[in-house]
């Protein structure tokens, strides 16, 4: 090292190991310098290149802010008057915002900005070592006093930041940034979220316009931020107590965002722009790892389309298994769109991925579902199989697989499977006899309506096995019909037998009567009071033994009561 470098190196030692009021004095010493050159218009005395662009300045206000310019003008020649600076942060409007602040040029420090302005005074060594308030310090102290309070602000510095790598991260930015964003986001919303979240007896009701509205006061400013940040964001929050369940709709909000311009409906696949193609896989692949695990976290519609996604981008077959059992563990929910997924191998296969949609059928026989779920279920794929019976690629073994994983059990019909074979079997008219005997045979023929008995009856497209198996269990149905009509019901059974013993009263009436008359001429000199007693004694047994009778005639005892009452010259009277 030279002498005039020792001196150089010398005066800097010195001016750090000088007090604070000291430094203060060079300070404004200094800056009155900087006004002096800008007064007199003294020419630049050394240049700075950045990144191409070159800045014509002058060495003492550099050297007195920057220790970075200062180690690099003490270790150069007297002679050298350009200084070359490629790697510093932000380029050349990094570089210009610290050389004004050098100069003492005011600017203003906004959101945008401060990310940058902060990694080029860490570059170029703008600390309070050289100067005090210095650029650093500024920085510093706008960071945490203005950038760090709102979510807007944490957000904007932590996008700007993204770009500023590796200085950011040196500076602890990036993890300040989401530090703050986690605990702004956690503190607002905790109490939100516990009191306005719904709960059905399946799980998480992700659909609720109580939870969209939490989610949308901050979700859409996350939605700036690249993948890996926003991953930073959502695994911060979880730390600081934020529930997972409630990361879906800001997943869901994130993936539309980011997957919109998506292109999954091609008839071809564009390979023009790997680059972009895989960035999309990464970011797919990511969301799809931050799903919650609770049931309904996120809805099947949604599941779906990350599903289509994954298929056309060729994510990890992880990726792939994963959402078809999220997506079978939600089945119930789904709706015949939500399954009808194309087929993007272009190669004169099936119109529909019908693969996949096994897959995720045998996921959902692996979870015990309730019974209108099943019943769901079954509706839904014997839509879907009518939906894709047309298909002339469609192999039997596929339909029949499909067919036999379909739940049966809480099947009130077997009309809507009937249907989706018959359009099978009129798709497909070069079947051989074995192979339509195999499909017609995994149908319930007992659960047929009338209706689709008497179609399949007169079905040609049909196994003539089939066709006898459907007029048997026809006939046999309506024989038991014929048979439950014949059969008298118990109520009717017990009216014949009241109606029979009320006859049988009648002719003990008459009897009695006979006999009564007979009593009379007998015994003509008999009182009529006796008589009278000896029928009222017969009158009121035959209406404790015979209440139906009264019933027969329109009459009521208690009615007859009150007759005899009003007219005692009848009360003996039974014609």
């Amino acid at each position: 090292m030279g002498d005039a470098q020792q001196e150089r190196a010398a005066m800097a030692t010195a001016h750090n190991m000088m007090p604070a009021n000291k430094k203060e004095l060079m300070n404004n010493a200094m800056k009155r310098t900087t006004e002096w050159i800008f007064s007199q218009e003294i020419l630049s005395d050394v240049t700075i290149s950045v990144q191409g662009v070159s800045f014509s300045l002058h060495k003492f206000p550099l050297v007195s802010k920057c220790g970075y310019i200062r180690k690099l003008m003490s270790n150069s020649r007297e002679a050298d008057h350009l200084v070359e600076i490629n790697d510093i942060p932000g380029g050349p409007k990094g570089f210009e915002l610290a050389a004004k602040f050098s100069y003492g040029i005011n600017f203003e420090l906004t959101f945008d900005n401060i990310a940058m302005v902060r990694c080029v005074a860490e570059f170029l060594e703008m600390t309070e070592d050289y100067a005090v308030g210095n650029l650093v310090a500024r920085t510093e102290a706008y960071l945490n006093e203005v950038g760090f309070r709102t979510l807007a602000g944490a957000v904007s510095i932590l996008q700007s930041s993204e770009s500023l790598l590796p200085m950011a991260e040196n500076v602890k930015l990036i993890t300040r940034c989401v530090d703050a964003i986690a605990l702004i986001i956690t503190t607002e919303s905790q109490s939100s979220l516990s009191t306005s979240i719904d709960f059905s007896s399946n799980g998480l009701d992700s659909s609720s316009s109580s939870l969209k509205g939490v989610v949308d006061l901050w979700a859409e400013d996350l939605t700036l931020l690249k993948m890996h940040t926003f991953q930073r964001v959502l695994l911060a929050m979880i730390s600081r107590g934020f529930e997972k369940y409630a990361l879906g709709p800001i997943l869901t909000y994130y993936a539309q965002k980011r997957l919109q311009d998506l292109e999954i409906l091609g008839k071809s696949k564009n390979k023009s722009e790997p680059n972009q193609e895989n960035e999309t896989r990464v970011v797919l692949e990511t969301i799809v790892s931050l799903l919650p695990r609770e049931k309904n976290g996120v809805s099947v519609r949604f599941l779906s389309l990350l599903l289509r996604s994954a298929i056309y981008l060729e994510t990890t077959v992880a990726c792939r298994l994963d959402l078809e059992k999220r997506m079978g563990l939600q089945l119930g929910q789904a709706l015949l769109d939500d399954i009808l997924i194309p087929s993007f191998r272009f190669d004169g296969d099936t119109l529909f991925d019908i693969d996949t949609v096994q897959r995720i059928l045998m996921n959902y026989g692996e979870f015990e579902g309730t019974r209108d779920e099943m019943e769901k279920v079954s509706k839904l794929m014997e839509n879907y199989l009518v939906e894709i019976a047309s298909d002339c690629n469609l192999s039997v073994s596929k339909f029949a697989n499909l067919i036999e994983h379909i739940p049966n059990q809480e099947r009130v019909t077997e009309d809507g499977m009937y249907r989706a074979v018959d359009i099978y079997l009129k798709a497909h008219p070069v079947l051989s006899d074995t192979e339509r005997k195999k499909l017609c045979g995994l149908l319930n023929y007992q659960k047929l309506s009338a209706e689709a008995c008497a179609h399949a009856a007169q079905n040609e497209r049909l196994p003539a096995e089939t066709v006898v198996q459907v007029l048997y269990y026809e006939q046999q149905r309506l024989q038991e019909t014929m048979d439950d009509a014949s059969k008298p019901s118990p109520f009717l059974e017990g009216m014949s037998s009241l109606q029979k013993e009320n006859e049988d009263l009648k002719l003990e009436l008459l009897e009695v009567k006979c006999r009564l008359k007979e009593v009379k001429k007998s015994y003509p000199d008999k009182s009529p009071s006796r008589g009278r007693s000896f029928m009222s004694l017969v009158s009121k047994k035959f209406v404790k033994l015979t209440p139906f009778l009264w019933a027969d005639h329109g009459i009521s005892p208690s009615s007859t009561r009150s007759r005899n009452k009003v007219s005692k010259g009848r009360r003996h009277s039974i014609s």
